[in-house]
């Protein structure tokens, strides 16, 4: 049952000692009832939003959250043009993490209704962009994960290798999927800061004199350092508004974005139904399984035709790449990206100040427990069909029967807008 806004205000009292709460309203975040949450007036006026997860893998996500909120000095709030929430303390509640932060105004768009041209499109690829300008040290120095373009591919190969041992996997969707995993061309590219695979409705707006604009990011429990084509897989299901993000995040982006960033955020937004089956498998979900293998049959009935890869390589790519396969002697693995930070020396600069002057004065927070914290966090908020990932612990095959039919509804309506536009 969900918790009242009047239990989730007792949490403030508790996090923030000596605050007067004076009213409590339902605030509705979309987070697929992960989460209860309230918005909360305090007599000072000040409003602050209390989160509570409503199971332990919510509760994962949300202590992963609070630990990248951390990492967000005021100095690496400074390189960002929008807010992300400040946490203002922590309780206990149920025995799950409660947070308390900072209201963040405004208002939210899903993937689906983000219309083409300069607005709302073009404002969350630039915010995107200035994400993924940050420096790396920002996830280092918090100990968030780390990953080169190597162990990218190796993930997404893990993934298809799970898929592949259900026996249901569309053949089709195999070739297809292992072309895109063993084209070297498409695994070329700088590991940049990414929130892991960020929902545009994490993003809220407000209109400005120059049109809806993102003013703050509620989602920061994925933060790390990885593929930036993790953080675009969501175009999938805003076609009409895929080249108006990209041609914002170019030209925003501290860096040149790879060739193959479209392609690999495609082959994200597709492996995303492989997990989903895995997931069923796994977890032994009858019901489950038989629903990722319908979207997965209309998956590859709608993309049969259609190249993963857009751009078409030359016989000299081709010749080269084979020639990088087969080497004279045998060689360690090696991760192809460059491995420096993709940011400028102004950013630099700002975010070295703020490590000298800045002495933690926005976390003040109650200590929160972090035992059971994995360095693989969580995945964002708000995900159509995206079960837990490889190395969180998979739900037992009631649970999943529970949450099957939320997920595979959400599944079938990114499809269905998917494969209508296709």
């Amino acid at each position: 049952m969900a918790r009242s806004p009047f239990t989730l205000a007792a949490s403030v009292s508790s996090a923030l000692p000596g605050a007067a709460v004076v009213g409590a309203a339902e605030l509705t975040e979309g987070s697929d009832s992960r989460y209860d949450s309230a918005l909360v007036t305090l007599a000072d006026g000040k409003r602050v939003v209390v989160r509570a997860p409503v199971d332990a893998d919510a509760d994962r996500e949300l202590v992963a959250d609070t630990r990248a909120l951390r990492a967000l000095t005021p100095g690496v709030r400074g390189l960002l043009p929008f807010a992300a929430p400040t946490l203002l303390g922590t309780a206990r509640l149920d025995g799950f993490t409660a947070v308390v932060q900072e209201f963040v105004p405004g208002y939210r768009v899903d993937a689906a209704h983000i219309p083409a041209g300069r607005g709302v499109a073009w404002s969350l690829g630039a915010a995107i962009a200035r994400v993924h300008g940050l420096p790396h040290a920002v996830a280092r120095d918090a100990g968030l994960r780390i990953r080169t373009s190597a162990d990218v591919r190796v993930d997404a190969e893990r993934l298809l290798d799970r898929a592949e041992a259900t026996g249901s996997l569309p053949f089709g969707l195999l070739r297809r999927w292992s072309t895109a995993l063993g084209a070297d061309r498409l695994w070329r590219f700088e590991t940049t800061v990414t929130l892991g695979g960020v929902d545009p409705s994490r993003f809220v707006l407000t209109d400005t004199a120059a049109g809806p604009t993102v003013t703050g990011l509620l989602a920061w429990n994925g933060l790390g350092v990885g593929d930036p084509a993790e953080d675009l897989r969501w175009l999938a299901s805003a076609p009409n508004a895929r080249d108006d993000v990209l041609e914002a995040y170019a030209e925003a982006a501290h860096h040149t974005p790879d060739a193959a960033l479209a392609s690999r955020a495609r082959l994200y937004a597709e492996l995303e139904f492989a997990r989903w089956l895995a997931h069923g498998h796994e977890t032994g979900a009858a019901r489950v399984v038989e629903d990722a293998v319908a979207l997965l049959t209309a998956l590859d009935e709608g993309v049969r035709d259609e190249p993963l890869l857009e751009d078409e390589h030359s016989s000299v790519d081709d010749a080269l790449e084979i020639l990088e396969r087969t080497p004279a002697t045998a060689t360690a693995a090696r991760d192809t990206s460059m491995q420096t930070d993709t940011y400028d020396p102004a950013l630099l600069a700002a975010y070295l100040a703020d490590q000298e002057t800045a002495e933690q004065a926005d976390i003040e927070t109650i200590p929160i427990d972090l035992s059971d914290w994995t360095p693989d966090g969580g995945s964002s908020d708000h995900r159509p069909a995206n079960p837990p990932a490889p190395d969180e612990p998979a739900l037992s095959s009631d649970e999943a029967e529970d949450r099957d039919p939320e997920h595979a509804e959400s599944a079938r309506n990114a499809l269905r807008r998917w494969a209508g536009n296709d």
